[in-house]
């Protein structure tokens, strides 16, 4: 802003950004908390594998921007889908990440979940925890949270040096371009692999 010909530093918004920063880290730190708690009621729990799937389907939907991550895991094919065939593909996506989290549930039982701070990066906070079981070595774990929308929500997961949404991107178009970037034949692919996992009702 111009004041008397001279440029007044806006001190008190960068102050109010600076706060408006704190508070998201600490929300996406709270967050993570809650979410990994979650998780770990759920991996601790003793029942049937559907009633265990349904429990983790509903914690992934409301804590992870599953869309999203969806559309960023198929790139830039994404825009060459029809309607019909980004409709069919997110579908199953929600399936088969429930599918692979489910897999790794067992890791997070028994274990001890350190929640550190956040960082932030872009448009999202990166909060670092640290896990550590009963017979296993410490690991550390990022989750990338996203505040667009207002609510947080989880986009990416980083251990070490792998990401699981750029993982997943390159395992899909690794498959794509061994079946013509055929986009069908990618989602006939997910739909045999729901199909083939038990106790999973679409």
């Amino acid at each position: 802003m111009i004041v008397a010909g001279a440029i007044a530093l806006p001190i008190g918004p960068v102050k109010l950004i600076r706060h408006a920063w704190a508070q998201s880290g600490e929300r996406a730190v709270a967050f993570v908390k809650s979410t990994t708690e979650q998780l770990q009621t759920i991996a601790n729990r003793t029942e049937a594998p559907q009633e265990m799937r349904d429990r983790l389907k509903n914690l992934i939907d409301s804590t992870t921007d599953v869309d999203d991550v969806a559309r960023f895991s198929l790139g830039r094919f994404w825009r060459l889908a029809t309607p019909d065939d980004q409709k069919q593909y997110v579908s199953l996506f929600h399936d088969l990440l429930v599918m692979k989290i489910a897999d790794h549930l067992g890791e997070f039982k028994g274990v001890r979940v350190t929640v550190g701070l956040a960082r932030r990066s872009a448009d999202t906070e990166i909060v670092i925890t640290t896990i550590e079981g009963p017979r296993t070595s410490v690991r550390r774990v990022d989750w990338v949270v996203s505040t667009a929308t207002g609510t947080p929500k989880i986009v990416d997961l980083l251990a070490g040096d792998t990401s699981l949404r750029l993982t997943q991107s390159a395992d899909f178009i690794s498959y794509l371009a061994r079946h013509d970037y055929n986009i069908q034949a990618l989602i006939d692919a997910m739909r045999q692999m729901v199909a083939r996992t038990p106790n999973v009702q679409r």
